[in-house]
This record gives C-alpha cells, sequence and structure tokens, in this order.
C-alpha cells in the first residue's frame, strides 16, 4: 500500500514537473513574438557562413533579443526556418524577434540606391557614387583609365559607357560592382538598338551611334523633339557638313568653361569642337539615355539642317542658312530675361 502511494507521488511530481517545464518553455517562447523597443530602425550585419546559434547571440549581444536561449530553442523546434542568409539587415521598431528571424532567413537585406542621369559626364557620374554611404568604395584613388582596367576594358573611353538609371544595391557591394552593372547594360541596349537600327545611317559602328546619341542627348531640351535633332545631325554628316553642336565644343573646353562660348572658343581647334573638325567627335560627351540611343539609330526624317533653341526647352528647325539666320535673330541676338536652352525644373 505504501509503495502504491509512493508510486502515485512520483508520477505527479514527474507530472508536474513537465508541466511546469512546458509552461516555462512556453512562456519563453512567448516572448520571441512580443516587439523589441527600438527607438529607431537599426542595422545588423550577417556574415557568409554564419550559424544560427551565432546569429542568435548576436542578437542578444546588441539588444535584439532579451535571451538568446529561447531563439536557440526555437532554431531546434524549427529546422525548415534557421538556415540564415547573409547580408545586412534592418529591423525596425515594433519589430519581434520572429519577424525579424524570418527576414534574414528569407535574405530580405537592405538596400540602398544610386541615380545616374541622362546627360552626366562620368566624372559627375564617380561623384555620385563616392557620396553612397553603406557601400564599399575601390575606385576613389583610381583614375578613370584605371578603373576601365578593373572593368576589364584597359582600351576603352569612359564616357557615355555606363547606362543611366537607378540601380539599388546591398551593403556587400562595391561601387566597381555597380560601375560594372552600369556598363553591361549599357553594352546590352546599345547593341539591341543597333540590330534594330534604320537603314542608311552614316555610322560604322556601334560606338559611333552612341557618340551621336551623347550629342543628341545633351542637345534635346523637349523628348518629343529628340528624333528631329537626331534627324538634323545624320543629313548633316550625310551631306559633308559640319555638326557644329555647342555641347561637343563644351566639352572639349572642359575645366576652362565658365558658362559662356565666345567666338575664340569656336575658333580654338580640338577633338571636340564640330564647328572646326568634320564628322563626329572621338568619344562621346555624357550619358545618353535609351531614348536617344534610339533616335539616333531610327532619325526623324525630315529635310531641316539647322535648329536653334527657343528658350523655352523647344527648338525652331530650319531647312536653309538664311531661314537659321532669321531664328537666331528671332530667338538668341533678342533673348528674353527668362531664355531657357532647356525645360524649367518642375517644384
Amino acid at each position: 500500500m505504501l509503495l502504491k502511494r509512493l508510486l502515485l507521488v512520483s508520477i505527479l511530481g514527474l507530472v508536474l514537473l513537465a508541466s511546469g517545464s512546458a509552461l516555462w518553455l512556453w512562456q519563453g517562447l512567448q516572448t520571441l513574438k512580443e516587439p523589441v523597443d527600438l527607438p529607431e530602425p537599426v542595422l545588423f550585419d550577417v556574415e557568409q557562413g554564419s550559424a544560427f546559434n551565432w546569429v542568435a547571440t548576436k542578437l542578444e549581444r546588441e539588444g535584439l533579443v532579451e535571451d538568446a536561449l529561447w531563439l536557440k530553442i526555437w532554431g531546434r523546434l524549427n529546422p525548415d526556418r534557421n538556415v540564415i542568409k547573409a547580408g545586412t539587415y534592418e529591423f525596425v521598431p515594433r519589430e519581434t524577434p520572429i519577424a525579424m528571424v524570418g527576414k534574414m532567413v528569407r535574405g530580405d537585406t537592405k538596400t540602398w540606391s544610386v541615380q545616374f542621369i541622362e546627360g552626366w559626364r562620368f566624372s559627375e557620374l564617380r561623384a555620385a557614387l563616392a557620396k553612397q554611404s553603406h557601400l564599399e568604395h575601390l575606385t576613389k584613388e583610381l583614375t578613370d583609365e584605371e578603373i576601365m582596367a578593373r572593368l576589364g576594358k584597359p582600351e576603352q573611353h569612359p564616357e557615355g559607357r555606363f547606362f543611366p538609371d537607378t540601380y539599388v544595391y546591398t551593403g556587400k557591394e562595391t561601387d566597381l560592382d555597380i560601375l560594372r552593372r552600369a556598363y553591361q547594360r549599357m553594352e546590352g541596349i546599345l547593341t539591341e538598338e543597333w540590330q534594330g537600327r534604320a537603314d542608311g545611317l552614316p555610322y560604322e559602328t556601334p560606338y559611333e551611334a552612341l557618340i551621336m546619341a551623347s550629342i543628341v542627348e545633351k542637345e534635346t531640351g523637349v523628348p518629343d523633339e529628340r528624333g528631329q535633332i537626331a534627324g538634323v545631325f545624320v543629313r548633316r554628316i550625310q551631306k559633308g557638313m559640319r555638326l557644329q553642336t555647342d555641347p561637343t565644343v563644351i566639352y572639349g573646353l572642359g575645366e576652362d568653361y565658365d558658362g559662356n562660348i565666345t567666338r575664340k572658343h569656336l575658333r580654338t581647334t580640338t577633338p571636340y569642337n564640330t564647328y572646326r573638325i568634320s564628322g563626329l567627335p572621338p568619344t562621346p560627351i555624357a550619358l545618353p539615355g535609351r531614348d536617344a540611343i534610339h533616335a539616333s539609330l531610327h532619325p526623324q526624317p525630315g529635310t531641316s539642317l539647322y535648329f536653334v533653341a527657343r528658350g523655352d526647352g523647344s527648338h525652331v528647325f530650319s531647312e536653309t542658312f538664311s531661314e537659321h539666320q532669321k531664328a537666331v535673330r528671332e530667338y538668341q541676338l533678342q533673348r528674353r530675361s527668362d531664355y531657357r536652352s532647356s525645360p524649367q525644373a518642375q517644384p
């Protein structure tokens, strides 16, 4: 009889112990569903090959979980959800530890972006990259030539070679990674547009089309005029006329350009002064967008050989030099106070 009582007491003790342990475990795991008290978003780095338990310990060390033990137990109970991907993650206020783990399992890393604008020079592109945070900078001390060598294109000039767009990157990327993507994007778009080009164009290579596209990009104020502007330049080349376009002169002046083109500038021979040289300059002068590339390979038919800026971003196109002189007198020699060669920026 005594033995039976002892057995019952033992069993009851075990049941109570098991129940207590289960309750303890349940309460501990419930803490992983409670929002973390963060005053502002924080970044959390996970190195390549990091184990789940190591990440749990780091979360505790950085104050993102109260006790790593519960997260480690949770990981043991959920083996299909404990494989963490490397990267930089952003955790926000009111996010739970379980939600944080979910981000790292899915690989929802924090991203940043940099934008390259149509018409920018390569120097402006480099300046934009240099300002980016959370990006490893490998090119700051490199020359343009060294950058192209790092990209595997040591024989190429960098101007115009990178497609203007918004590029998203993670905290594990370098500025060279972004440049490589922009270069490859431009190569792909140029190849695609070249394959569908119109007949009878005065270009021997896709690169010549890229040079023309950069000029069209810089001359265009109103997007709908790209085809017309390209048409003027194509017809001038076909007739053996010089392009006589100011943006190439400005590019050739480099740092000597102070915002005004003088007669002396137009008379000075440089590889980019299309008032003095025939045909295209030796390289692009800016980053052309896809529309400018397309226009250069599909110029609008017509007879105009000249154009002049009205002052509102649009142009007057003329067939004869006398018509052009008349337009110059009207729009250039008697400029209004609100004259603009490109559209006014919208607020």
